[in-house]
């Protein structure tokens, strides 16, 4: 555990596939748990980390239906689909969803929504660059 800006962080490893990447969890003033999963699709083996979490923030690099065009698969890269189903399986109330393929940069914020919408039921955000989220 490390502490940053005030917060105690606990890094995990998320027995990425391409190089050695870190998720990490932390404790909002609130009480409430944010965890990072990193920048690969959620490996099961690191659900004791994610566990209990109010806020998950998740890559998706494409809409589930536009992932014959970008291929996220193949770049080990999660689409809105499986990272929506994972925080619905896991009751996560928040969802932040992030890391995109630039084609839809200006819509993306609306068509990951209305896709994500088909999946899960909570609060999803989809930040613009710049967009400051309110935590709790």
């Amino acid at each position: 555990m490390k502490k940053i800006l005030d917060y105690d962080v606990t890094f995990f490893d998320i027995r990425s596939t391409k190089a050695k990447q870190f998720g990490f969890t932390l404790r909002l003033k609130n009480g409430e748990k944010l965890t990072c999963t990193g920048d690969e699709p959620f490996n099961p083996a690191c659900a004791a980390h994610v566990a209990g979490s109010s806020w998950l923030l998740h890559e998706a690099f494409c809409l589930y239906s536009e992932r014959e065009i970008f291929k996220p698969y193949e770049k080990k890269h999660s689409t809105v689909k499986e990272a929506c189903e994972l925080a619905q399986s896991l009751h996560i109330p928040n969802l932040v969803l992030w890391h995109t393929e630039d084609k839809n940069i200006g819509r993306r914020k609306e068509l990951y929504t209305a896709e994500g919408r088909d999946y899960y039921e909570g609060n999803l955000l989809v930040p613009d660059d710049g967009d400051v989220i309110a935590l709790g």
